[in-house]
């Protein structure tokens, strides 16, 4: 009986670790590595950029003999602190103005926001026969210039007797606008759907879902769309001079343009004032943007991530 010898295989070796054939840190990191060159570049175009922003404050600071002989220039040489009070004391109410762009900014943002997240989780979420057929229709109104709107819209607010009321500006923001829906359903579409599915299971139904687990999850994309809709509110003058007639009703932007109205005849306008007014709708967005800056960034690089956190 013949034996079969096989030779036994040698046993096969696990490959030892060795070192990853990745970039070294030192030159990924030297890719994004700020060089003086950087910031020299960095700090002249922020300087060109800021040059209209100091020649409004050097203007705001002007005396009145300088606007009267209007010999202005880019650094101030006058420091008139006085003039931010002053443009409180003119025959136009100011305060009224600045009350009324904070009313008219507040219902505008908290309607985006309310509808906005709606719509967009519904757009991301909901299962229906011509779901993305009407969502491309709703993108497709942002090819429509806004001024081929307006006379029908006045129209339509005349009719209903909204003119000369705070309502055309603010009551159509509760039916939020194709761009921030858009914003809202991609930001949605990056979560994962488990989360409303463990969330039906436990028996909540679709206004559950978004009020208690989606909505916390969205704040920043509905914080930046706050963003979005308080800066082109509060600097919106096409509105209010379209609908508003009681000059008690006028919002700040529109106010500052009265300001002109105020001078003599043959007289300059005041523009320390006017520029006094144009730093008040200006300080207001810095602020906001800086403040909330973190959520556009988490808004736009973080995408859906960033509620999972």
């Amino acid at each position: 009986m013949a034996t079969v010898i096989s030779a036994a295989a040698p046993p096969q070796q696990e490959p030892q670790p060795g070192p990853e054939r990745t970039p070294s840190r030192d030159r990924v990191m030297g890719v994004f590595r700020a060089t003086p060159f950087t910031y020299a570049t960095l700090i002249i175009v922020s300087a060109v950029l800021c040059v209209p922003l100091v020649f409004v404050v050097s203007i705001a600071l002007s005396s009145d003999q300088t606007v009267n002989a209007n010999t202005f220039t880019i650094l101030p040489r006058e420091f008139h602190w006085d003039n931010f009070t002053r443009v409180f004391s003119t025959d136009l109410p100011m305060q009224r103005f600045l009350l009324n762009s904070v009313i008219i900014s507040t219902g505008a943002v908290i309607g985006q926001m309310l509808s906005s997240g709606l719509v967009g989780y519904a757009f991301a979420r909901l299962r229906a026969p011509g779901k993305n057929a009407l969502f491309i229709i709703v993108l497709a109104t942002m090819m429509i210039p806004a001024q081929i709107t307006m006379i029908p819209q006045f129209i339509l607010f005349k009719e209903l007797g909204w003119v000369n009321t705070f309502l055309p500006l603010i009551v159509p923001n509760f039916f939020s606008n194709a761009f921030n829906v858009f914003l809202v359903r991609q930001f949605v579409s990056r979560l994962p759907s488990e989360i409303d599915e463990a969330a039906m299971v436990d028996g909540l139904g679709f206004f559950g879902i978004y009020r208690r687990i989606m909505l916390p999850m969205l704040s920043p994309v509905l914080i930046a769309i706050g963003i979005f809709t308080l800066t082109a509110t509060w600097g919106d003058f096409m509105g209010p001079l379209i609908y508003l007639n009681d000059e008690t009703k006028m919002p700040l932007a529109l106010g500052v343009q009265y300001i002109t109205s105020t001078s003599q005849a043959l007289q300059a306008p005041p523009w320390n004032l006017v520029m006094v007014g144009s730093i008040l709708l200006t300080l207001p967005m810095i602020l906001v943007y800086y403040l909330g800056q973190r959520y556009l960034y988490e808004m736009d690089i973080s995408g859906g991530s960033a509620g999972v956190k």
